[in-house]
This record gives C-alpha cells, structure tokens and sequence, in this order.
C-alpha cells in the first residue's frame, strides 16, 4: 500500500476531511500545514516562535519556514505520510521535491481531489462562515486554479497524480481514495 501521499484539491473538496480519516485508518502522519504551524506554536519550539512573530505581523509564514517544520516532522517519524495543505505551487513543490529527495521519503501518491465549482460553492456557503461569499468563493477558486495548474503538470509529469470525482458521501470519497492506494 502507497504510506506517503498529497492531497490537492480546491477550497471545498473535502481534503482535510479526507485527509484525517485515511491518516487515522492507515496510521499515517497527517501533515496539515495550518495544524503544523498552530502546533509549532502552541509547543513553544524555535519554530514555532519564529511562525508566530511572522503571523503577529499579518504576514505569510514563508515557504523555507514551512519545510523546515515539515522537515522536523518526517525526521521524527517512522513509517507513512499524508501532506495535506501544502505545496501550494510550483516552487513550494520543488522545494518539496528536494526535501523527501534528501530524506529519501518521496512522495508515492498525489490525490487530486475535483469537484465541479457550483458543488464546491454550495459546500462553502453551507459553512456560513462570514468570508464565505459568493465572490469571495468564486475569487478563492480562481487563485486556487491559477497556483495549482503547473502543481497538476508537475505531478502528473512525475506519473504520480491520480485524480478522484470528490462529490457524493464521505464513506464513498474514501473508497474512491482506498481504490488508489493499493
């Protein structure tokens, strides 16, 4: 069975839902950037500081801040993955690349999660969430394409993306997903 995955997919798509069920199920280390950050943080560690200094100012902790929170994580861990999150374009990805090249763990699966816009547009508003407007939405979506097409090709030229039809239930998403793992 594949043990070190990405998820892609839009804002919607159900990655984070996806992701913490297939962690849980297979005992993968569910690598979700925001619960990597938050958790750095709450830890105190010199990561962690640094993280919370950059998001005081407002500001996007940089792509270097990340791996090296990452790079913390797999170091630490024995056995399978899950990245969730994150890379989120191409230069993050190939940093990406040269991490697991350099940790010998490289990645064995990338999931595409695709919805069609109007689904995922219901699903976000059915949040209710205040900054879940329609145009907010629509705009999120177009930002999201706009990154992820070359992220797409990058794996796709890798042979490493399988793409997953992410509308009906939960349990019929996962066994969609179990499908490619094997």
């Amino acid at each position: 069975m594949k043990q070190r995955l990405l998820f892609l997919g839009p804002p919607g798509a159900g990655k984070g839902t996806q992701a913490a069920q297939l962690a849980a199920s297979h005992g993968l280390l569910h690598l979700s950037t925001g619960d990597l950050l938050r958790a750095e943080v709450a830890a105190g560690s010199a990561l962690g500081q640094e993280a919370e200094a950059v998001m005081a100012r407002g500001e996007l902790v940089s792509d270097q801040l990340v791996l090296a929170i990452v790079r913390s994580r797999l170091l630490s861990h024995q056995g399978g993955w899950l990245l969730d999150g994150f890379p989120r374009n191409l230069a993050q990805a190939e940093a990406l690349d040269q991490l697991l090249d350099e940790l010998e763990q490289r990645i064995e699966l990338v999931v595409l999660m695709q919805l069609d816009d109007e689904l995922l547009l219901q699903r976000l508003l059915g949040r209710g969430r205040q900054d879940d407007t329609e145009a907010v939405i629509r705009h999120r979506l177009e930002v999201y394409r706009q990154q992820t097409a070359p992220l797409i090709a990058h794996y796709r030229q890798q042979q490493l993306l399988q793409s997953v039809e992410a509308a009906g239930g939960i349990a019929e998403i996962t066994g969609r997903i179990e499908a490619l793992l094997a």
